[in-house]
């Protein structure tokens, strides 16, 4: 762990907003998918909420540009129950689609805690979902073409949330909670002990300030004691 790189790392976690976020329902092309993850690293969006009713979901690494080691994938078996939940939450479940009642992008408030909807390429929002969602927007279009790529309408989307929120100071402050903030520090910091604790079911070990473990020796006895009983079971 250089230098350099932890401070890339604290000052990305630092810039995250927990309360943006984007929900895809069945949005299926798996480089539209990659596209809005990148997007929402480069906005500091930590998690992105997919509806996939088949099985989990995992970004395809090779189209994500990285992203998919800092955003943090969540699959939803329905977009009723997700929108409800968010909701419940005190969220603001906005969708990008065309409606006598839709506002143009850039007067909605992005700084209120808010999910933003895309929906699937072919047949967009959902009737149910465009029932339970908050808001409509749109983004206003001078040309021939009726809409915009699914990944680019909210990247156009998420760039003004960006704006609006750093216009606000939202970026100037650490605004992760303190657990959640740990548990990515520790990720990021060390993916490969990662993989360990989460195979033997184990807590994260502390970091130092350089973010190296604090006592890498006990860490090392732990799972090598666990890895012999394992073997011997």
């Amino acid at each position: 762990m250089t230098p350099e790189r932890l401070q890339r790392i604290t000052a990305t976690l630092d810039r995250r907003q927990p309360d943006l976020t984007v929900l895809t329902d069945e949005v299926y092309k798996p480089h539209n998918l990659s596209a809005i993850a990148r997007t929402c690293d480069a906005v500091g969006i930590p998690d992105l909420h997919i509806v996939w009713p088949r099985d989990k979901y995992r970004l395809r690494t090779a189209s994500t540009a990285g992203s998919a080691e800092w955003v943090r994938v969540h699959t939803h078996a329905n977009i009723e129950g997700a929108i409800k939940g968010f909701q419940q939450q005190g969220y603001k479940v906005v969708a990008a689609h065309l409606t006598e009642r839709a506002v143009d992008y850039r007067d909605y408030d992005f700084t209120q805690p808010t999910v933003l909807l895309m929906g699937t390429e072919k047949e967009g929002v959902s009737a149910i979902a465009e029932g339970l969602c908050d808001e409509h927007l749109i983004i206003p279009m001078k040309g021939m073409v009726e809409s915009f790529n699914v990944s680019v309408a909210a990247a156009i989307m998420l760039n003004e949330a960006q704006y609006q929120r750093q216009q606000a100071g939202m970026y100037d402050q650490r605004r992760l909670p303190d657990e959640h903030y740990q548990r990515l520090m520790f990720e990021w910091c060390q993916p490969q002990l990662t993989k360990l604790c989460k195979k033997y079911g184990v807590d994260y070990p502390a970091l130092r300030e350089d973010g190296e473990v604090a006592d890498p020796q006990a860490f090392s006895r732990l799972i090598n004691d666990l890895h012999a009983g394992k073997a011997k079971s």
